[in-house]
């Protein structure tokens, strides 16, 4: 049964909804594919799916461009309605008819209603009656044609009752090596390899039973185990009883001691003698503190990239007919294009009615396959061109404008929408409320091996440290051999304190007691090294979860490379459904932001931010752009966008 079906605006105006279908609803499905789908750019999906407690409903929606209309069927999953489509087809054709901008109420909309679902309703039924019906004629069919059969059958084998058929059935049936069954239930006797079928009087149907059982004997013969033979060949392998074969093998002891191994010698350069040990790391103190070697530098690289404006580049438009034209022309076949440039001039001036897919195909074309050439996966590229699509179909297209200048708008649209952050981004505000709140902010920074996440740590707490802002590191990656001295070497370089508990020790633990030393000593901020760990490795992940969970961070970060494309998506939503599965609370804590590195190196191939973007829903926080502490800026979202489409 449908739950509900609601017709609204663009701009969230309620117009109708069923009366008579007014379900009390579990949870906000509604509101969830509006902020999850609608919003996200995910409009080219065919139905979304909201699970509530107790409830699990589907969701399928249609759009009028137009008049900017949504209207949304709701019902339970286990149901598999099969008329929703026709349904919210049927509506959209009639509501469009009574539709005015100056009515808000459409309570006479209700008996149009109610006989469309009935219609719709009486539809599916017969379709599934017709569907239900064609296998039974098909069995009764057979089944005539069978007694029919068995009939005739029945009838030759009356006269040929208690007889050895001879003639051509024989023949063939000797041939074929197989027992014939006839219309009497009896057989000429051949079944397989020579056995034998007798009748109800016990005389055999094929020949001498002597005959057969000396077949089958010998069959049985050639097929046995025999076990003595085994024995005795296994015995011939192995040699006599008592020796072992492999010791005839074993070198004498004269050869073992010529054939010993000899230990490696340290090289000796030069003329020096050789150095007693390799191990040339400074030697601490009983306060834990190294030698003052490195110098230790806070304002000496100027000003952090983040607090920088980038400047903007202006509007931009590309000419996607003229690429289309170009994709056209450099393949083997040339395709005639239906239009000339009279007919297009005109149609650009005075209008066209409605838009349809023949006309989006080409322009959509080549921006998937530009979007792609930017390093954006391909599933996410396909996906944002049938939401741009069903935002423009049936739109009516202005004058002196072309339908790739439209689909490029509504791209850049799109796009502006999925970059643009959806909740605060401006950490130096929640540090000072969680300040004032007598706490520390805590950020987790987590990722796989190697993205440079102890590296853009330090980038953080110089960008916090210019801001006045006490910063704490607290060097929870146990496990990777040097990750505890990288760490200690940016907060000697920083002149920050930092919390170590060495190797092999638990990092939620060593985190717990860095918060704890953080409040001891009033520390704002408490940046978390986490260990390198890939998306499969259910132990580290487990590890990582647990510290997550323990600690309740304010922030949790991945690092990831922007050299990446379908396998930084594979990254981030597995981390993310880890985290899901390994939680041991009700509410999982998910990933809330993402630090993007080695920004500097991909040009302009920056599709794995906006890949990343779409499939987390999380905003890109950082973006790591070079080697020094400075290199750390905020992600310019109109940059992007020119990047990605230009």
């Amino acid at each position: 049964m449908l739950e509900q079906l609601l017709i609204f605006t663009r701009g969230g105006l309620l117009l109708w909804t069923c009366q008579e279908l007014a379900n009390s609803l579990k949870g906000s499905p509604v509101n969830a594919l509006i902020r999850s789908c609608l919003l996200e750019e995910r409009a080219g999906d065919s139905s979304f799916q909201y699970d509530a407690a107790g409830a699990a409903y589907t969701l399928k929606w249609r759009f009028h461009n137009e008049l900017g209309l949504v209207f949304v069927a709701v019902y339970q999953r286990i149901l598999h309605l099969l008329y929703v489509d026709e349904l919210l087809d049927k509506v959209l054709q009639e509501f469009s008819l009574v539709y005015s901008p100056r009515r808000t109420e459409f309570h006479d909309f209700d008996d149009t209603f109610r006989q469309l679902l009935k219609e719709t309703e009486a539809n599916s039924q017969q379709k599934r009656g017709v569907g239900q019906q064609n296998p039974r004629k098909v069995i009764e069919g057979k089944r005539q044609v069978g007694h029919i059969e068995g009939k005739g059958t029945k009838s030759a084998g009356r006269k040929s009752s208690g007889q050895t058929l001879g003639g051509d059935d024989e023949a063939d049936g000797d041939a074929d090596g197989k027992a014939k069954v006839f219309g009497n239930g009896k057989s000429n006797g051949k079944i397989g390899n020579g056995v034998s079928v007798r009748n109800a009087n016990g005389n055999s149907l094929s020949g001498s039973s002597s005959d057969d059982d000396s077949i089958m004997s010998k069959n049985s013969h050639e097929t046995a185990f025999d076990v003595s033979k085994l024995k005795l060949r296994n015995s011939k392998v192995h040699g006599k009883k008592g020796v072992n074969p492999l010791e005839a093998q074993k070198p004498s002891s004269k050869e073992d001691v010529g054939k010993k191994k000899q230990t490696k010698k340290n090289r000796v350069w030069g003329d020096a003698p050789p150095p007693s040990k390799l191990d040339f790391t400074e030697p601490r103190d009983e306060a834990g503190q190294e030698g003052p070697d490195v110098v230790p530098i806070v304002t000496d690289q100027g000003l952090s990239l983040m607090d920088k404006d980038e400047e903007d580049d202006g509007d931009f438009e590309v000419d996607l007919e003229e690429d289309s034209a170009k994709e056209i022309g450099d393949g083997e076949k040339k395709v005639p294009t239906k239009k000339g440039w009279f007919s297009s001039l005109v149609q650009s001036v005075a209008g066209k009615a409605a838009l349809e897919k023949a006309d989006l195909e080409p322009a959509l074309k080549v921006l998937k396959d530009r979007l792609m050439t930017k390093n954006v996966a391909a599933d996410i590229a396909e996906k944002l061109c049938d939401s741009v699509a069903a935002s423009l179909l049936g739109k009516k297209q202005g004058s002196f404008t072309r339908i790739s200048s439209t689909v490029q708008a509504a791209m850049e649209e799109a796009l502006l929408r999925i970059l643009t952050p959806k909740r605060s981004v401006d950490i130096l505000r929640d540090v000072h409320q969680a300040k004032e709140q007598g706490r520390p902010y805590v950020i987790v920074f987590v990722g796989v091996n190697g993205v440079g996440k102890s590296t853009n740590l330090a980038k953080v707490a110089y960008w916090l440290v210019q801001h006045d802002v006490s910063v704490m590191m607290a060097a929870c990656d146990t496990f990777r051999s040097g990750a505890v001295e990288q760490l200690r070497t940016h907060a000697r370089r920083l002149q920050i304190p930092i919390f170590e508990k060495g190797y092999e020790k638990d990092p939620a633990m060593v985190a717990k007691e860095a918060i704890r030393e953080a409040v001891r000593t009033q520390q704002d901020v408490v940046l978390v090294d986490t260990a390198g760990r890939m998306q499969d490795n259910e132990p580290l992940m487990r590890a990582l979860s647990k510290l997550i969970n323990l600690n309740e961070p304010d922030l949790v970060l991945f690092v990831g490379e922007a050299l990446v494309g379908n396998d930084g998506v594979d990254q981030l939503t597995k981390f993310n459904q880890k985290l899901v599965d390994l939680s041991t609370t009700g509410s999982p804590r998910l990933i809330d932001g993402i630090l993007l590195t080695k920004f500097d190196t991909i040009d302009d191939k920056v599709g794995a931010a906006l890949s990343m973007v779409y499939v987390s829903g999380v905003p890109v926080m950082f973006v790591g752009c070079g080697q020094t502490y400075t290199d750390l800026k905020k992600l310019n979202v109109k940059s992007i966008v020119k990047s990605l489409l230009v």
